[in-house]
Formats: C-alpha cells, structure tokens, sequence
C-alpha cells in the first residue's frame, strides 16, 4: 500500500522503471557521479538517489554529462523565460559587481523597485509584500500574518495540495508523502476535499457543480474562528482548474464568515497561465497571494507574499527576517523577468500556444491515434494530460512508462497524482521544439498504452 500511495504522488525514485532506464543511458562516469552523490547527501522521495546528472542549461534544454540534450517541460515551475535569458544574466552580472548582497538594515534599488511593480500589478487595489528566499518560506509568512489580521489561527485548505515542505507547510498541505509520519502537525489546520470534477466526493458527475465550495462554507460555519482560507489558484500538479464561479463564490463565503483568502501561486504566477497572476482570469481580489519559483528567472531563489496594504500590522514582530529577503542579485533578476515578459510578449505568447497545445492534442485524441486520454486541462502553458486505464495497463502504470519513453526520446517532464502528464515549458520555447515534442509524447502514449 505504502508503495501505491508514493507513486500516486508523481514521479518517485523507487521504482524498477528507473533502475531500467539508467541501466540502459548512464555511462560509467556518470554512474560514479550518481553514486557520490547518493553517498553525500540525505535520501528523500522524487530528489535523491538523482536519475542523472547536468552539465549545462540554456533556453528550453539541459545537457546531461554524456552531451544529450533533454528538452525541459518540468524545470521545477521556474522556467517561464527559460534557463540563461540574457537579460536576466545580464542583470545578474551587473549588479554581482555592484552590489553582491545588501545586509539587514539597509535596502536596495533593486529590492525596492521590484517591489514597486509586483505590488502595483498585483489583482489587489493597494498592496504591499515581503521577500523570502523560497516559497515555503513565503507561505510561512502568510499564515502568520493571517494570525496577526484576524486575532484567529485555525486555517482551511485542501486534501491533495502542495505549498512546501517545511513542517507549516506540510500542515496545510494535502500530499501524504510529505505529511506520512510527521506528525503531529500544527494544530487547527483543517482540510476540506478540492475542486476534482472527474473525482468529486459530492458526486457533480465530471462537471463541477461547485459542492466542494458550499463544504467550504459548512466548515467556515461550524468552525467559526478560522484565520484563512488556502488554496492554490490552479493546482499544478495535475492542473485542476475551478470553474469561473468557485473563487466569486469562495470570495463572498470567505467575506461572510471573516477569513481572510491567501493564494499560493508560487508556480503558476508570471505567465505561466497566461496571465500575470492566474486569478486574474477570476476577475476577484485575494486578501493575500504567494508567487516565487520563476520570480528568480530561472536562476536565483526568490518569493515574495503580497498582502492588502491595510494588513501592514506586524511591524512589532518579524513576519521573515529572512537573510537573504532583499537579496539584490535575485531581484535584479525578477525585474529582468518582468522585462521580458514585458518585451517579449510572453503573457499572450502563453494564451497562444497553450491553446494550440490543446487543439493538437484534443485532435490526437479525437482520430484515436492514442485511446489513453481521459481529458486534457490547459491554462496557457500549463498542460495536463490525465490518463485513464486501457486494455492491457493501468493509468499509473502507462504515465510512468510514457514518462521513461519520452526521457529516452530527450524529453523531461512531470508525472501528477499518479496518472496525469504535466507540460509546463518555458514560454519562449521555439514552437519547433514544442511540435516535436508533442509529436513525441503522443507517439509514446499510442505505443504504450498498446503494449
């Protein structure tokens, strides 16, 4: 059981599949690499022991130790502008020759700036934030600052998600193999099941009849004291995406019984979705969201919480005082960010393209050139292709398969809640690239869900 539960969380390094795919890819010298590795540092599902082992990262690509180069669909949801953009290595030197790191009592023009333009972009009427050198990090911020507004500690989030791996963010995760054994966690927070159609608890039969937002208010109601409600805007592991009408309602349920709305978008901010905040596509205003991953360019680690200005009420504690929390480096690299998506387009270019993802491979689905997709879920860039159980393999088992032929092939990319292909290439991959690996990742489901 403990095995089944650990691979419905996505891509493991437990599994004889991999033993198999290293046997049959990884050179001697590599191998010994892998193996220093393994001897140095602390073993954890889906991180260590490593499949292999990079040498070089540029655009959309990796470069393994053998010279192999692996198109990159997961990069950890921070490569919405790709790995090196040279306006974001250019900012980065720059600033490594001015000013390196700005200690704790003073700031900086990057810092501030950066700043500036997330908070006035923000899907807020007046914003201020707080740095973090990680979006766990942020996350903790937010939950304190949620006690700090509201006097109250309790917090509602769902069954399945992901905000981090630090023990508060565990806490109102949903994923067991960060919660398994743990405990016991922070006390009141409190889980409710998320929007999930094709496996909705409240029976809304695949098309959400928004059940799991009147629970929300049910729980709010008979709780009475919650701080906030968390909830990660589009969830990326699987790309479960609420109706129009969840977060209206969500929004006046939170109002109604004074919790306060706190979003995690630390991978889908920046473009991902298509829009610079994936609420906006909501058209409501959270009291408080996360952002981090691709804020950093690719590069640098950087998160930032943005809250109402009106919640700037801690100034007698420390909300993160966190080192590293104006790092002038990392936030020179967020404003190149900014920049290029800017410059470039990017927002538009991911509507463009993820809507043509979609059609490609609704059309593969449709000619029953793959009979293994149960649905395909896009917002922008962020593709999820859920598989369902054929003929001859189970769901689970066919995503792992397709993921080990598709790394043959020179292509990574995520495998969530078991059964679903998670796409997420930066927004400036040539379209060349992205057609052939779409070509590619086709063909493995057509072979393999035949095999």
């Amino acid at each position: 059981m403990r095995a089944e539960i650990d691979r419905s969380e996505g891509d493991v390094n437990l599994d004889d599949r991999r033993t198999a795919w290293q046997s049959a890819h990884i050179d001697e010298e590599t191998r010994a690499l892998l193996d220093e590795d393994a001897r140095w540092f602390l073993h954890q599902s889906m991180s260590t022991p490593c499949l292999n082992v990079l040498e070089g990262a540029h655009g959309a690509w990796l470069t393994d130790t053998a010279g192999r180069r692996i198109l990159d669909f997961h990069g950890n949801s921070l490569h919405q502008v790709g790995y090196g953009h040279p306006r974001v290595m250019a900012a980065l030197r720059e600033t490594l020759d001015a000013l390196p790191f700005s200690p704790r009592r003073y700031t900086n023009r990057p810092a501030i700036e950066l700043a500036r333009r997330l908070c006035t972009a923000a899907p807020m009427e007046d914003a201020k934030l707080l740095f973090a050198p990680g979006g766990t990090a942020a996350i903790g911020m937010a939950l304190k600052l949620a006690r700090l507004v509201t006097g109250r500690f309790k917090t509602l989030s769902m069954w399945d998600a992901f905000h981090g791996a630090s023990l508060d963010a565990i806490s109102i995760g949903g994923e067991a193999v960060f919660r398994r054994g743990i405990g016991p966690l922070l006390p009141g927070t409190e889980h409710v099941p998320p929007c999930d159609p094709a496996q909705c608890v409240f029976g809304c039969g695949g098309t959400c009849a928004l059940r799991c937002v009147d629970y929300i208010d049910y729980c709010l109601r008979k709780e009475g004291d919650v701080a906030a409600v968390v909830v990660e805007t589009i969830r990326c592991t699987d790309v479960q995406i609420p109706p129009l009408d969840y977060y209206r309602r969500l929004r006046q349920i939170c109002d109604r019984h004074g919790a306060l709305l706190i979003l995690d978008e630390i991978p889908i901010a920046l473009g991902r979705t298509g829009h610079l905040f994936a609420i906006e596509r909501y058209g409501i205003e959270p009291d408080m969201i996360v952002i981090g991953k691709g804020l950093g360019g690719g590069s640098m680690p950087l998160a930032a919480l943005i809250a109402r200005a009106r919640f700037d009420v801690g100034q007698h504690i420390s909300l993160g005082h966190y080192t590293h929390e104006k790092n002038p480096l990392a936030c020179a690299a967020g404003l190149a960010v900014l920049d290029v998506l800017e410059e470039e387009q990017l927002l538009q270019r991911s509507l463009r393209l993820g809507n043509a993802t979609t059609a490609y491979l609704e059309q593969a689905q449709a000619s029953a050139q793959t009979d293994a997709i149960a649905s395909i879920r896009s917002a922008g860039l962020l593709i999820g292709i859920e598989l369902k159980d054929t003929a001859t393999r189970r769901a689970q088992d066919l995503a792992e398969a397709v993921l080990y032929r598709c790394l043959s092939d020179g292509i990574s990319f995520k495998v969530g809640q078991g059964n679903v292909l998670v796409l997420a290439p930066p927004l400036n991959i040539e379209e060349d690239d992205l057609w052939w690996a779409l070509g590619r990742i086709v063909d493995a489901l057509d072979t393999e869900s035949r095999a």
